[in-house]
């Protein structure tokens, strides 16, 4: 049995999510929306399924069982919301919304209507961290830095709804305690959105975590360090590689031991798919729902309030 799939917004992510189910055997691809007709119909041609407008024509003409929505962050909450309300299970992008209350009324209309609302972490998918989250790990303190040179493309949201938002959520999974406090600063350097974002989260366990992000960096870094008492674990998302260190002793003093594990590596998005057309079929719920992304949000939206306060208070000089 093959799910009727369809995608709204094939820009630079949503091309890629329509190529996706197009390669998985348990879903069908049955069209595409965009708000640039002429977009949607080059993806549409290219693909071989018709290309809408809209959501609400996409739906009467074609039904479908399930949807991506691909679209700017401002857009998530009422697409999704019509999607749901028609009775279509959804993957939205992440953030799940702009407001968490916005999740909230996503997650009672999926919960009342036994819809999946899966929520697109794609990191949770990359092959490193799948592979981390499956080993007994219980970290005293994580540091993850996401950074990379300034591109004009994305400039609805800042760094923290655009990037740190992934980091939040890893560090989330990781981590079975709940926030005690946040602490966060940043600063605009390109657009009026933040563009350097830089955070600080404690546990009540006593774990704290750093999360630094930066879209103004002259190279590229993905990366998260996960310290434990008696080991180190190092994730680099790009090459989806990880390395264990640890300190042994011996005669001749400490000994530095490094492990590289060795682990199948996959599309992260092809995976996320795979999972929420599974998780539809299945009847089941997705490894990141809108539960997850709501959580996440409440999270990345006090670090925007925090950075926001320091950036319109006055510094006083002699």
């Amino acid at each position: 049995m093959t799910e009727r799939v369809a995608v709204i917004g094939v820009g630079h992510l949503g091309q890629h999510h329509a190529r996706i189910y197009t390669e998985l055997l348990d879903a069908n691809l049955v069209g595409v929306a965009d708000s640039d007709l002429n977009r949607a119909r080059m993806i549409g041609e290219h693909l071989g399924v018709p290309a809408y407008s809209s959501l609400e024509e996409l739906i009467h003409r074609k039904s479908p069982d399930a949807i991506s929505i691909v679209v700017p962050t401002s857009q998530h909450y009422e697409i999704a919301k019509t999607a749901l309300e028609a009775g279509i299970h959804v993957l939205v992008e992440k953030p799940v919304t702009v407001k968490p209350s916005e999740a909230g009324e996503l997650l009672e209309i999926a919960d009342r209507k036994n819809l999946v609302l899966q929520v697109g972490h794609i990191e949770r998918f990359n092959s490193a961290i799948r592979y981390i989250s499956q080993i007994p790990c219980k970290p005293v303190y994580l540091d993850a830095r996401r950074t990379a040179p300034f591109t004009p493309r994305i400039n609805d949201v800042g760094v923290v709804l655009d990037l740190m938002i992934h980091d939040i959520d890893i560090v989330m999974s990781l981590v079975p305690s709940k926030i005690a406090r946040i602490a966060a600063t940043g600063a605009c350097v390109f657009t009026d959105h933040e563009d350097i974002a830089d955070a600080h989260i404690t546990f009540e366990d006593g774990t704290v975590a750093h999360i630094l992000t930066s879209r103004c960096a002259q190279k590229k870094c993905r990366q998260l360090e996960v310290v434990e008492r008696e080991r180190q674990i190092t994730v680099n998302y790009e090459q989806q590689t990880v390395q264990i260190s640890r300190c042994v002793n011996n005669p001749e003093g400490q000994v530095e031991i490094r492990e590289t594990p060795v682990f199948p590596k996959s599309e992260p998005l092809k995976l996320e798919l795979a999972d929420f057309v599974r998780c539809v079929r299945e009847h089941r719920p997705p490894v990141v729902g809108g539960g997850d992304g709501k959580k996440a949000l409440e999270v990345a939206v006090e670090i925007l309030r925090q950075i926001h306060e320091g950036s319109t208070e006055k510094v006083k000089t002699a």
